[in-house]
């Protein structure tokens, strides 16, 4: 069994994580996993962060945008998931009564662990979800001694 790390202000975190997404405000940084968060753009696609022994992978949703629009880079140990919702324009004959999806740019950046392999990430992207595996390196395996005493 794998213990996790305690955050007390975790649970506080998350209500303002809450309550920022319902009033549509950009969120801060926060920690999660292990992989420092942090969003900016006009709106910000819900995540899901977890771990095996052999990856890392995050699971983005981001329906309604063209895998064209969406672009991915590693620089200095930070993965950037980074894209655009092209909002519908009004036509003359349709009027709209509400609208509640998010439109606009959206970016997403993941400080990455030391541990993974970032010449090997691999990225699929169906059905409105862009999943990220990004691989752990091998770990450095120790050698034993044995030292002779004379």
């Amino acid at each position: 069994m794998k213990l996790a790390r305690w955050d007390p202000f975790r649970d506080v975190e998350d209500m303002f994580d809450r309550y920022t997404r319902s009033m549509n405000l950009p969120m801060r940084m926060r920690h999660g996993h292990d992989l420092m968060l942090s969003d900016t753009g006009d709106w910000s696609p819900q995540v899901d962060i977890s771990e095996t022994d052999k990856c890392y992978q995050i699971t983005a949703e981001i329906p309604g945008i063209k895998r064209e629009d969406v672009k991915i880079s590693i620089e200095d140990g930070v993965l950037t998931v980074h894209g655009e919702r092209k909002e519908e324009k009004e036509e003359k004959d349709r009027k709209f009564h509400r609208v509640e999806r998010f439109y606009g740019s959206f970016s997403r950046n993941f400080a990455l662990p030391q541990d993974i392999d970032e010449e090997h990430v691999d990225a699929t992207f169906a059905d409105g979800l862009l999943t990220l595996k990004i691989p752990k390196k091998e770990a450095a395996k120790t050698k034993t001694i044995e030292v002779q005493v004379h």
